[in-house]
């Protein structure tokens, strides 16, 4: 019998970035993510695929970005994702509010959203990113640099929201095809949950009557959940098939396998496993520190490597 079509979490949101150094900067030295991985876009390989994560990138921790020198800014708006939450431990808002403040970044006052306090900070291409303080994440975050500590670090990914023109076809979908259930609710936006617990499975479906958004710089190229393995990845993608949406082949993404599909709304969705991880082709202690790529992209690493801005990790 198949197995339910129901992702049990968050495992990334990758987005659109202008400079790679810059990104790298901001995200390590900032906010205190670990690059887990650099690689390249697969699909695009003159360009660097970043992964920042956990210690070890582990699914629900994952924020990744394609960085493409001199892209276009984007523009919020419907039909994308608009912003990304991570898990912050509640003690730790009025820290990370003073680092913010310390450091020049774009961010505002910490708001109440419901039973929630949310602190909304910009990255310097203009990426939403909402730090949520949430009680009882078990997750262990980095604590590796950045002068983080770890009782402040972040934890992983907490949610994200979509914009939408019409709510009722994009939650029918994540209700019903994709088995999640509702949540607290409030005047704005109405939340769906994954049933993998409490950490990196809630997603927010914010409808609005502004114009469509600008895929670009500053702005989710897709957001992906997770499948405990292929053979349950490959029988939900028979599922999707079944149910009339338009998926991709499974495609071996080295640390994962994915399938992508667009909900009703236009936001791009992936399903990714959980392994085989990023330790597939380097050791826990050196991650990020090396261009990794593909067995099939191999044979061209002098090619691709000489076509990539040079990078350097902070404290390496």
């Amino acid at each position: 019998m198949s197995a339910a079509l129901a992702p049990h979490g968050l495992h990334h949101v990758t987005a659109i970035a202008e400079d790679p150094q810059r990104n790298v900067d901001f995200y390590t030295t900032v906010l205190g993510l670990r690059l887990v991985k650099r690689t390249v876009n697969f699909d695009s390989p003159g360009n660097y695929h970043l992964y920042y994560g956990d210690e070890s990138g582990r699914p629900s921790t994952l924020l990744t970005f394609f960085p493409w020198p001199g892209a276009d800014a984007g523009r919020q708006g419907t039909g994308l994702t608009t912003a990304t939450a991570f898990s912050i431990p509640p003690e730790a808002l009025g820290w990370w509010q003073k680092r913010l403040k310390d450091l020049g970044v774009d961010s505002d006052e910490p708001v109440a959203r419901s039973d929630e306090e949310v602190l909304r900070l910009r990255d310097p291409d203009g990426l939403v990113i909402e730090l949520v303080a949430s009680d009882g994440d078990s997750r262990s975050g980095w604590d590796g640099a950045a002068a983080v500590p770890a009782d402040s670090a972040i934890r992983g990914l907490y949610s994200v929201t979509m914009t939408e023109r019409e709510l009722e076809p994009t939650a029918e979908l994540l209700s019903g095809m994709l088995g999640m259930s509702f949540g607290h609710n409030t005047a704005d936006r109405t939340r769906l949950v994954m049933s993998g617990g409490q950490e990196g499975t809630a997603v927010d479906v914010l409808p609005s009557k502004e114009s469509r958004g600008l895929q670009a710089a500053g702005t989710v190229h897709h957001i992906a959940f997770r499948a405990p393995d292929q053979e349950t990845q490959a029988q939900w993608r028979l599922q999707l098939i079944e149910a009339g949406i338009n998926v991709t082949e499974i495609l071996d993404r080295q640390y994962f396998t994915s399938i992508y599909f667009r909900e009703p709304g236009g936001v791009l969705l992936e399903i990714a496993t959980d392994q085989p991880g990023f330790t597939v082709d380097e050791p826990l202690l050196e991650l990020g520190q090396h261009l990794k790529l593909p067995p099939w992209l191999e044979p061209n690493r002098e090619q691709i490597q000489n076509a990539l801005p040079p990078l350097r990790v902070p404290g390496e």
